[in-house]
């Protein structure tokens, strides 16, 4: 259902006296207020201010876009005097005011419904100079966060807009602390609001000093550049958006959504991501039956030996594909090699994907970005006639308007020969998937190429997990691994990933027949519910996620080790389940030392985990029929 509801300014705030309007969420929890102020030289600024559960998250902020904007040969056009700062020219003239309340269900992801629900709030300027110059701030208010941006309208010149820079302030109490993250696959560092060495990676995830968690993040970058965030030169406690370079657009068009989330506990910012999902335009593809998150293994030795060895490894363990890595068409950094041929001797690809296909494996192959700039066009309907699932981008240019514009073609390109997407490197969603739900997976995460401990994966979902689907490449038996294997079987459910890769680093035939296999086998990689049941940056995280009416439960700690108390409370009531319990114990005897019991559980139970340092615990929950 959509509610509507415009409300306009009244006529004498063309004067430009100061202005505040007020916005609340739906439920009321978040409050955001709007306001003008006028400086000693007579110039308007728009600040703003986001308080959550009647706390403060946003200190005063102000909005701020830079534009190399020829204000001045516009005026001269017109026969004005020139303005100065985009922001400094413009003049509010009415604000609308809009209720959205509806649901939708996405092709897959960690939950099957999804509510948006927000009031906007939409302030419509006009440029001193000349009316022909407009731009809104338009704003949105979820109970899940605040979402804002700036939108540029039609102007009858038909000139382009130059942003040169976006400067927009996120103002915090002193003693916010950050989960600082250089790069997208870079480590972390809790780090006060100063002295930062560069530029942080979004979603930024923060600790307030009144115990609040906060989230600041981006959505709907598609045509345009990324954004980091960087610290104010001039305001302490203040983080800026810093874009990655300028943008020329012509208009109509809107930059990303600027994302602020608030919670009392870190897990309720993961279960409220799908904020940056509804910010997104819904799915423009009107068959997705083509599009099957599943499993999938690498297969390194690109011989007709070695993927028939994981083709039936696969087919065994319900797992639903098997990649062929790079250089199968030859060496990838470089235009000259030619994706629609196989190079390599003794790799029979019809003859490996017909195969597949026998055992109900499918297959998907790497490219380089090189030649998919080069033969993107040509090579997408060949590989959908070769029957290919699937195709992992590889080495993505990220950040700059053109790469990023052409990812997102190159994306639809492969949408219209139903190919699904891996986009790997330093590439991050920002809730695009809803509009391209071919794209199952993306990197932008460090995972398992880089070998992290496991604080490491404790901070993981509740800073880059924000931003949704993670590549972290799961392995197993490789001796690179520096967690538990335990802890390796539930980063299965606490990393999402609707494309999750296993095994890795590993090879088929490391397989003993390890009992706790199973779990993998049987893990679903998309979902109908999550919840984080408990956690915090760098300590633990407890994961459940059910599919159907299965539930899979992954709990991680640190280095340190953890006890974590389990309450099934979200079990249904009187009913009877039977858990499969994969635990770390070295006096197992098996090469991975991991236990497997089963356990009768009802809702309301509640269960103790003692976990070792660097260890986890993986649980699958199926209700008893008998």
């Amino acid at each position: 259902m959509f509610l509507l509801v415009f409300g306009l300014v009244p006529l004498l705030l063309t004067a430009q006296q100061n202005i505040k309007q007020e916005l609340l969420s739906p439920d009321g929890n978040y409050k955001f207020n709007i306001y003008s102020k006028t400086n000693t030289d007579g110039v308007i600024a728009w600040y703003y201010q986001l308080n959550f559960n009647k706390q403060e998250v946003v200190l005063e902020s102000k909005f701020d876009i830079e534009l190399d904007n020829h204000l001045s040969e516009w005026a001269l056009a017109i026969k004005a005097k020139p303005q100065g700062k985009w922001m400094d020219g413009l003049v509010l003239k009415d604000v609308a005011r809009t209720t959205v309340n509806t649901t939708w269900k996405p092709v897959y992801g960690e939950r099957s419904t999804i509510t948006d629900n927000y009031n906007g709030l939409t302030l419509k300027f006009e440029q001193k100079a000349s009316s022909n110059y407009v731009m809104n701030i338009e704003v949105r208010l979820y109970n899940e966060g605040l979402a804002f941006r700036y939108y540029f309208g039609d102007n009858p010149t038909g000139i382009y807009y130059r942003i040169v820079q976006e400067n927009t302030e996120f103002t915090f109490a002193e003693n916010t602390k950050a989960w600082f993250e250089p790069w997208a696959q870079g480590p972390f560092s809790l780090l006060p609001i100063k002295d930062w060495p560069t530029e942080g990676e979004r979603p930024l995830t923060l600790q307030l000093n009144n115990g609040l968690y906060a989230c600041m993040a981006e959505a709907a970058q598609t045509d345009y550049v990324k954004t980091k965030f960087k610290l104010s030169a001039v305001k302490p406690n203040t983080v800026q958006t810093a874009m990655y370079e300028g943008v020329d657009k012509v208009p109509y068009f809107g930059t990303p959504w600027r994302v602020v989330m608030a919670a009392k506990t870190p897990g309720d910012l993961i279960q409220n991501n799908t904020i940056l999902l509804n910010l997104n335009e819904p799915s423009k593809l009107k068959d997705t039956s083509w599009i099957k998150p599943g499993k999938i293994v690498r297969d390194l030795t690109l011989t007709n030996e070695g993927a028939r060895e994981w083709i039936d490894f696969a087919s065994k363990h319900n797992l639903q594909y098997v990649l062929f890595d790079w250089k199968w068409y030859g060496p990838a950094f470089t235009f000259d090699s030619d994706a629609s041929k196989v190079v390599i001797p003794n790799f029979d690809l019809p003859e490996i994907i017909k195969y597949g296909k026998e055992k109900g494996v499918g297959i998907w192959l790497y490219v380089n970005q090189q030649a998919l700039f080069k033969q993107d066009m040509d090579i997408f309907p060949l590989y959908k006639k070769w029957g290919v699932a699937g195709i992992k981008y590889g080495f993505v240019e990220v950040g700059s308007h053109r790469w990023t514009a052409w990812l997102h073609e190159s994306v639809q390109r492969a949408a219209d020969n139903q190919l699904m997407v891996n986009i790997h490197d330093e590439f991050r969603l920002t809730g695009e998937e809803r509009t391209w739900p071919n794209i199952v997976t993306v990197e932008g995460i460090r995972g398992n190429e880089e070998m992290p401990d496991a604080t490491h994966n404790t901070i993981l979902p509740f800073t880059r997990g924000i931003a949704g689907a993670g590549d972290y490449t799961i392995c197993y038996y490789t001796n690179r691994i520096k967690t538990t294997h335990a802890h390796q079987l539930a980063l299965g459910v606490v990393m999402y990933s609707p494309l999750q890769t296993l095994f890795w680093y590993d090879k088929a035939s490391d397989y003993s027949n390890e009992p706790e296999i199973e779990f993998f086998d049987n893990l679903p990689t998309v979902w109908d519910e999550t919840k984080v049941l408990s956690g915090k940056p760098g300590d633990h995280i407890a994961t459940a996620r059910r599919k159907g009416n299965e539930w899979f439960i992954g709990v991680i700690a640190g280095n340190e080790g953890k006890e974590v108390d389990i309450n099934f409370d979200f079990l249904v009531k009187g009913k009877k389940y039977t858990a499969k319990l994969y635990s770390d114990d070295p006096t197992v005897n098996t090469k991975t030392h991991v236990k497997v019991t089963s356990k009768t559980l009802k809702g309301n139970d509640k269960m103790h985990l003692s976990i070792p340092g660097s260890g986890g615990y993986a649980i699958w929950i199926k209700p008893d029929d008998k």
